[in-house]
């Protein structure tokens, strides 16, 4: 027969325990379908944690409750938070007093034979065990609910510093990428009246350097920093709080003097004595008065707990957004410098083909027959060049240069005549579109 396996809920809503048979290979939803109809809390509402604040695993069966050889085969707590709450204020009504405790509380001076006295004070130190150890069952639900938060709260570093880190990246390229742009259109501006000029590539360049501006604004995550920054301060003090550590203390006191009194009474002779209850009922109605206390307490701190959880909750995708905001704008800067470079490299042709073919002229002129594939490139009504798009002033300034080199390697005329016949092709390609 396959071991039955018994998990008890403590409803942290209500302070109240239900308990349930698992079924072998009982599916959580199932069990969850179960505690929504005992409880009245939907399954989506619904968060079930283990004593060390981890989660249940919707994609793992019910048994995820038990684990084997810990414990007593009936001893699992599970505690069960509403969602949809944030504000856990009871009131809670201790547990229900037996009749026969009730009778000597209801008056406390009543004479009962001391057989009898024994038996409703060994339910009444019963009693007074149990209000501590409710108690101590809510204090592991709320300390649950702090390391939930704590778990929450890891996440939420992780995610800042993943952002912190994206976002100082996209600065760092974008004051390269903003100084970049800025000298290449200062040498532009230097270069117009003698060297190479293009409306479009200056139009297209000044597009870039106000879209890197607009970029800039994704980087600033100054709002989300100081968020974080406050709820981590907030976490620290409800770590800090007394009413993060267990308040017991009388009650395990009041406990302790029950049981003294029952063992006193138990070495009193059986014979026709009779005795009153009055010292007994003072222990009850302190202990009753100490959970009452400490209970409201504890449910303060757990709605502050869950309060922190819920702004964690709300705060994630928000920096979720963020991070994609900087990750888009870290491309579309990428994009543009791969862009300009592109540009710049594609102007070396164009500079490279311009120096061959007045160096191919000026041998023309002294007696070499030119190629006649150097001779195509159209002038401007300046006597400038009028390269493609894209073309970059730095080049003007080396033509001489370049002349000089291809001047004394005549044996790669052929090589940059084929270069010439695929810069035409692109050119004619860029007027055609």
């Amino acid at each position: 027969l396959p071991l039955l396996q018994i998990v008890h809920i403590l409803n942290m809503t209500s302070a109240k325990i239900v308990s349930f048979l698992l079924h072998p290979e009982e599916s959580l939803h199932s069990l969850q379908n179960r505690i929504e109809f005992e409880t009245g809390i939907s399954t989506g509402n619904q968060e079930l944690l283990l004593e060390t604040g981890i989660c249940l695993d919707p994609r793992k069966p019910a048994s995820q409750c038990v684990i084997d050889g810990v414990r007593g085969w009936d001893s699992y707590m599970v505690y069960l938070f509403d969602k949809s709450k944030t504000v856990y204020d009871g009131p809670f009504a201790s547990r229900s007093l037996s009749d026969c405790v009730n009778y000597i509380v209801q008056d406390s001076k009543i004479q009962l034979p001391i057989p009898q006295l024994r038996k409703v004070w060994a339910e009444a130190v019963h009693y007074v065990i149990g209000l501590k150890e409710d108690y101590s069952r809510l204090f592991q639900g709320q300390r649950a609910a702090m390391l939930s938060l704590l778990r929450y709260n890891a996440n939420l570093i992780k995610m800042k510093n993943n952002m912190v880190s994206a976002s100082q990246q996209l600065k760092a390229k974008l004051e390269f990428f903003q100084q970049s742009i800025r000298l290449d259109l200062e040498r532009y501006s230097d270069q117009m009246a003698y060297g190479i000029s293009s409306e479009k590539m200056l139009k297209a360049w000044k597009e870039m350097e106000e879209k890197a501006s607009q970029c800039a604004q994704a980087e600033d995550i100054g709002h989300l920093d100081e968020q974080i920054m406050a709820l981590h301060t907030e976490i620290v003090e409800l770590q800090k709080s007394p009413y993060a550590r267990r308040q017991g203390e009388v009650m395990e006191s009041l406990e302790q003097r029950a049981i003294d009194l029952y063992k006193q009474l138990k070495t009193r002779p059986p014979d026709h004595a009779y005795s009153d209850s009055t010292d007994m009922v003072k222990i009850i109605v302190q202990t009753v008065q100490s959970q009452d206390r400490v209970l409201k307490e504890l449910f303060g701190h757990l709605s502050k707990l869950l309060g922190c959880k819920q702004k964690i909750i709300d705060l994630l995708p928000e920096i979720e957004v963020a991070l994609n905001n900087i990750k888009e704008a870290d491309n579309s800067v990428m994009q543009m410098q791969g862009k300009r470079q592109r540009e710049i490299w594609h102007l070396l042709k164009i500079a490279c083909t311009q120096s061959s073919s007045r160096s191919l002229v000026s041998s023309s002129l002294e007696g070499t027959a030119p190629s006649p594939a150097a001779t195509w490139l159209p002038q401007s009504s300046s006597g400038n060049a009028a390269p493609e798009d894209g073309a970059f002033f730095f080049f003007s300034s080396c033509r001489e240069s370049f002349a000089d080199v291809i001047r004394e390697n005549v044996n790669y005329l052929e090589l940059f005549s084929s270069i010439l016949q695929e810069v035409r092709q692109e050119q004619n390609s860029m007027m055609v579109s």
